[in-house]
């Protein structure tokens, strides 16, 4: 039981914030992310806790938290061609 527990809850969530980490270390000004609740923005400065990002609505201050790593890798993949039948 313990085993189950271990493979299907534990070791997903571990892996799920070592990538989070990873991106979150990864992160450089330029690149384009999105915020977890949704604001598209490119990053103009990086600071240890805090990232400036440039938006429609002008430069915003967030902590790198905020920044969602799924969405983010959604934006960056590139487009996919569909083939006609």
């Amino acid at each position: 039981m313990i085993a189950v527990v271990y493979l299907f809850m534990i070791r997903p969530q571990m892996k799920r914030q070592k990538d989070e980490k990873k991106f979150a270390e990864e992160l450089k000004r330029g690149d384009r992310v999105i915020t977890k609740s949704g604001l598209h923005g490119k990053i103009l400065d990086l600071n240890d806790t805090t990232v400036i990002l440039e938006s429609g609505a002008g430069k915003l201050k967030f902590e790198r938290s905020a920044l969602s790593l799924e969405l983010t890798k959604k934006l960056n993949e590139p487009a996919k061609v569909e083939k006609k039948k």
